[in-house]
């Protein structure tokens, strides 16, 4: 956590900032952890009576508006900002600070998931949630749990056709449905799949979306695709048909991206080009997620459209700098952290990806 650019050492002094503002602005990058911060955030701030608003975005701009305080959550562009993974959990210790019985405990370890942590602690703790064998979905529906899911990809990702087909003769339990969806996750994906599955794996359960991890998916699929929703889902309002709307559409639309992107191998970078589809913008924050964990044989993966890029990689990459670097050549801008990041430039894929991998 940190004060106009400098390391804030106790989150008192930071909910001091807030709770003496006349108006504070929220400011998030476009992802489940960022919008569960947001969410902790501005319910602190309403049981305290400021007054704020609250906004997403892939790659945000610092408000042309006046606020007495900025909050940057996820990049570096405010008055204050909560940079550490998870977000959640630095939201969580000014929260209480300003107002402790606004904190929704699942709300926060749902936002840990999303940021790829297991969680652990007070917070997990608070929450008392029960963990079962079978995967993590937001649904009490199979089928459209495995099929929206953006916690893997598998052949029958994005598909409830295929699904159907998959699941045709299955009369198995909950560890058994497990065990297919790893083992269909894996096939013919690199080694780091292995792992990155294990997100979806012997979850626990929720009261809001069926399991914590169905929950964290929900959070992040509509932090990309409907913000505003997804804001109204992090106050608690009762939007949650319309998540799950979003959450399907947003699983479909990557999967299927993925499925049909031009990829291309380079050296230390695995590029998947993502045409415009007539549904909406191709969720390429999602798109490089998949990519890099169940299809790329390199380092870093980058998923790229015109106009737009994403990028997730090791966290001892080059990426970040380099994600930047070419969106600044692009006349561009950029946010990157943890290993994922996301730009807007002024160019064609093509552009972009020459210029990224001169950079990298």
């Amino acid at each position: 956590m940190s004060a106009a650019g400098h390391e804030e050492p106790v989150a008192d002094r930071v909910a001091s900032r807030l709770r003496d503002a006349d108006f504070v602005r929220l400011v998030a990058t476009a992802d489940g952890d960022a919008l569960a911060a947001t969410g902790l955030l501005a319910r602190a701030l309403r049981e305290c009576d400021v007054p704020y608003q609250a906004s997403l975005a892939a790659v945000p701009r610092t408000p042309s508006t006046d606020a007495d305080c900025t909050v940057a959550i996820g990049h570096a562009t405010g008055d204050v900002t909560l940079s550490s993974t998870p977000l959640s959990v630095r939201a969580v210790d000014v929260a209480r600070v300003l107002a402790a019985e606004s904190v929704d405990p699942e709300l926060a370890v749902a936002g840990v998931v999303s940021a790829g942590v297991e969680p652990s602690g007070s917070l997990l703790e608070a929450v008392a949630l029960e963990r079962h064998l079978g995967v993590a979905i937001p649904t009490d529906d199979r089928i459209d749990g495995l099929a929206g899911s953006t916690l893997f990809h598998a052949p029958f990702s994005g598909d409830e056709t295929a699904v159907e087909e998959a699941l045709e003769g299955f009369d198995g339990d909950d560890r058994e449905l497990a065990s297919l969806v790893a083992l269909s996750a894996v096939q013919d994906a690199p080694p780091r799949a292995a792992e990155a599955v294990e997100r979806a794996l012997y979850p626990y359960d929720c009261d809001r979306f069926e399991t914590l991890g169905g929950y964290a998916d929900v959070l992040d699929a509509v932090a990309r695709e409907r913000p505003g929703t997804g804001i109204a889902l992090a106050l608690g309002n009762g939007v949650e048909s319309a998540a799950l709307e979003s959450w399907r559409s947003h699983g479909q639309r990557a999967h299927e991206a993925l499925r049909t992107a031009n990829t291309g191998r380079y050296d230390g970078v695995f590029v998947a080009r993502c045409d415009a589809t007539d549904e909406g913008d191709t969720p390429l924050g999602t798109v490089a997620r998949l990519l890099f964990a169940y299809r790329s044989p390199e380092p870093v993966a980058l998923a790229v459209t015109d106009g737009e890029a994403a990028v997730v990689a090791e966290a001892d990459s080059a990426a970040a700098d380099a994600l930047g670097a070419a969106a600044a050549d692009l006349d561009g801008r950029s946010t990157a952290r943890d290993g994922h990041g996301a730009a807007t430039f002024d160019g064609t894929a093509t552009d972009y990806v020459a210029a990224f991998r001169e950079a990298l």
